[in-house]
């Protein structure tokens, strides 16, 4: 195994801001004036850990300017309720919108970090009345507190699950609305990595939400993926040593250009 021994933060493509966001995306920060394409979404894709992300291959591919918006941990209110980036979005040609984790949202239940959306803040009152037995000071993000309360009680979890899953897709069509150019939804799915997640990834999406948003984009772009150690994909990624383990659990180089690949057979038809 081979690696280049620097942290995600000493990629070549800098984190950036747009506006008054402060919400820092993939860099290199690109100039608005001229017609461009947008990317949002979480981890994937940005790129973590890899030189060059799906996005920039993209860009290559089609010739078309790219801005990678995208950003580690982030969820749908990191984006929806930013109104900088979201003018970003109403000035593309064409946004491609990363199906995220229903699980990362503010709701009636809990409150997430405004930015690190996969980050727990506080119960509602709704949650302490639903689970009166749990202490929710020990939770810092919400995928523990989530895989916590299903094993407590799956009948009670139920409710919860149900719950985000409507907030989730009325944000993701509040999203959409706001998209002026071609929208197109990517779809990554990855199988759990133990019985420790919410099912596969993103979590708590299921094929009957992304048909109910399917007829308000463009095209919903499929893809099944592999983390990089899984695909034997770690060789060639930027990290350090202490890095190693969450290295394995991301996307690697080869599967970045493998999705490029697959995104731009989609969105060429739709800029020409």
């Amino acid at each position: 195994m081979s690696y280049e021994s620097r942290s995600a933060d000493a990629l070549a493509a800098e984190p950036c801001r747009y506006g008054t966001s402060r919400l820092y995306v993939r860099g290199p920060k690109r100039d608005l004036n001229n017609p461009y394409l947008t990317f949002i979404g979480s981890t994937e894709v940005f790129g973590r850990f890899v030189d060059c992300s799906f996005v920039q291959t993209t860009e290559a591919l089609l010739g078309r300017a790219c801005v990678n918006l995208g950003s580690i941990n982030a969820g749908i209110d990191s984006f929806l309720f930013d109104d900088s980036l979201m003018d970003v979005v109403a000035g593309a040609d064409l946004t491609v919108v990363q199906l995220m984790d229903a699980q990362n949202l503010s709701n009636r239940f809990y409150k997430v970090h405004p930015r690190r959306n996969d980050r727990f803040l506080a119960a509602h009152p709704a949650l302490t009345a639903l689970y009166p037995e749990v202490d929710f000071t020990d939770f810092h993000f919400n995928k523990h507190l989530l895989t916590t309360l299903r094993d407590i009680a799956p009948g009670r979890f139920a409710e919860v699950e149900a719950h985000l899953q409507e907030v989730w897709l009325e944000r993701m069509v509040h999203i959409l609305e706001r998209v002026k150019g071609h929208a197109v939804l990517l779809w990554l799915r990855q199988k759990p990595i133990s019985e420790r997640n919410l099912g596969p990834t993103p979590s708590m999406v299921s094929p009957r939400m992304v048909s109910v948003l399917a007829p308000k984009a463009e095209a919903v772009v499929e893809i099944a993926t592999r983390d990089a150690e899984a695909a034997e994909d770690v060789s060639g990624m930027s990290f350090g040593p202490m890095d190693l383990p969450a290295a394995k659990r991301m996307l690697g180089p080869k599967e970045n250009d493998r999705i490029a690949k697959l995104l731009c057979d989609r969105l060429r038809p739709l800029l020409a």
